[in-house]
This record gives structure tokens, C-alpha cells and sequence, in this order.
């Protein structure tokens, strides 16, 4: 979760990310990444609104939530990565980020 503490919509969400963070704990990691304090991480990934949710799958994104979105639609989505994550995987190359300068 791409969050401002300035941001309503982050402030609204954020117990429900919790909680999700809680439910799926042993399933998929989550973090929530303060876009004024890591703003080079923010600008690597193209976050232009807050909160954003992005998913990733070897350290590559591979779905995106933007803005106000329902508590439903985010535990979906969950739901859907995890379901498809294991294909995920298997299908991806592990990145080596010592090579690329982000290590």
C-alpha cells in the first residue's frame, strides 16, 4: 500500500488493510510505503495517487489498485493474486536487483 498520512482515503483503508494484512499473513507480504518519506520508491513504480495498491510477483507488478477503492474489491483482488500466484512463479524469472543498481 502506497499511502500519504495526509491522504483521507489512506486513513479510511488502512484498517481494512490491516486486517487483510493479518488474514492473509502467511500467504503474501505486505507493506505500506510512505510516498513523502520514499518518494524514490513511489517514483520507480508510478505512483501518481494515493492509496495504491500494487501486487507483485518476483519483484515484478502485476496488478494495481488506485485511489478510494471498497474494502470488497481489495480482499477480492487479494483473493485473485493469491489464486494465481503459485502460475505466477512458476512462469517468472527471479530479478537480481545487485545487477540493476536498486540492491
Amino acid at each position: 500500500m502506497f499511502y500519504s498520512p495526509t491522504c483521507a482515503y489512506c486513513r479510511a483503508i488502512e484498517p481494512n488493510f490491516n486486517e487483510y494484512a493479518s488474514e492473509f499473513k502467511d500467504k503474501m507480504l505486505f507493506v505500506k510505503v510512505n510516498v513523502m518519506i520514499n518518494s524514490f520508491i513511489a517514483e520507480r513504480y508510478g505512483i501518481m495517487a494515493t492509496p495504491t495498491f500494487k501486487f507483485f510477483c518476483q519483484g515484478l507488478p502485476i496488478q494495481e489498485l488506485v485511489g478510494g477503492v471498497y474494502p470488497p474489491l481489495l480482499k477480492k483482488t487479494i483473493e485473485d493474486v493469491l489464486k494465481n500466484g503459485e502460475k505466477c512463479v512458476k512462469n517468472s524469472t527471479i530479478i537480481d536487483y545487485s545487477i540493476t543498481g536498486y540492491a
